[in-house]
């Protein structure tokens, strides 16, 4: 008995040093079709087929509900705003899609992160959710700063009062 316990235990530590599959971080081009709302859009040229649309989900966000107003509106233009119509670099994190299927990507333009730049311009909340943690720090950050700065959602004379979060469980 004490033999298969150490043997077990032998297995796991082995098991647990083993290296764990990293995920590529080749930026994938391409091209937006529309954005949905402050944390999604829509793409042309993601996976093997290039003329399918794929929805995408911005990793580290969490954007007003569009029918939380002003917030959800202003998190959409803002959004729309920094894409610009112009192709995007996808990133992709450890867990590839979120629980309604959604490709969960961190976005670059130009060399910006745009997650990162929406937070900062006070359009949407950062949220850290696991096991996509790879910018949290960058995220959390310009999340302070925003707060600081009394950006957007952070406006003292007109904040969002509500999380996106608890908006959406409130009003289903």
């Amino acid at each position: 008995m004490i033999k298969n316990i150490i043997l077990f235990f032998l297995i796991f530590l082995l098991a647990s040093c083993q290296p764990q599959k990293q995920v590529e971080n080749i930026p994938v081009p391409v091209k937006v079709v529309r954005v949905v709302s402050g944390q999604t859009f829509e793409v042309m040229g993601l996976g093997d087929q290039p003329n399918l649309l794929s929805q995408v989900r911005l990793i580290g966000i969490d954007a007003p509900d569009l029918r939380q107003r002003p917030w959800g509106d202003n998190a959409k233009e803002g959004f729309e705003a920094l894409i610009g119509g112009q192709p995007v670099n996808l990133e992709f994190d450890i867990e590839a899609k979120d629980k309604i299927g959604r490709t969960m990507a961190y976005v670059w333009k130009n060399g910006s992160l745009l997650n990162e730049q929406l937070i900062k311009d006070g359009q949407v909340i950062f949220a850290a959710r696991s096991p996509n943690h790879k910018y949290d720090l960058k995220l959390e950050r310009a999340q302070q700063w925003a707060r600081l700065m009394g950006q957007g959602i952070w406006n003292p004379d007109k904040p969002m009062r509500v999380s996106p979060a608890e908006f959406r469980r409130t009003n289903r």
